[in-house]
């Protein structure tokens, strides 16, 4: 049985290490604004296993005139996990969040990899890549709700 709840930041680090900041020291998983009271982290448990994790950030970013925005950060799925629904299921999960929030438009800078996962969820890249150090290339994309 699949469930998705609120959790604490620090419990999104065994998730964010291995996916997103493999060979990195666990201070790299520790996302500035983590713990304001205005983000909130959802896991995906799985049979009490903690296999997927979303942050939501109220963070506008000037590029879209909306007033009321979300970012999200740190999806990640663990490796074994991938590919069989899970990221769809915490990315609505955000989305239904924010709709109950009055939240209008949400934005993120995908991974380039992530790009076709996201466009598949009605997603859209807005300008050209760009390179965030130690992490990759990306892309900004958002979707208004």
């Amino acid at each position: 049985m699949t469930i998705i709840k609120e959790i604490p930041s620090k419990d999104t680090y065994i998730v964010r290490q291995p996916v997103l900041r493999k060979g990195k020291p666990i201070e790299s998983c520790i996302f500035e604004g983590d713990d304001l009271n205005t983000t909130h982290h959802f896991g995906l448990f799985e049979n009490d296993d903690l296999i997927g994790i979303i942050s939501l950030f109220s963070q506008t970013n000037t590029i879209f005139a909306n007033k009321n925005q979300a970012q999200i950060r740190g999806m990640a799925i663990l490796e074994n996990h991938q590919k069989k629904g899970f990221g769809e299921a915490l990315v609505k999960h955000c989305e239904d969040y924010c709709k109950t929030q009055n939240v209008d438009l949400i934005w993120f800078n995908a991974r380039t990899a992530a790009v076709g996962f996201y466009k598949k969820m009605n997603y859209q890249i807005i300008g050209e890549p760009f390179d965030i150090k130690d992490v990759g290339e990306h892309y900004l994309m958002f979707k208004k709700l």
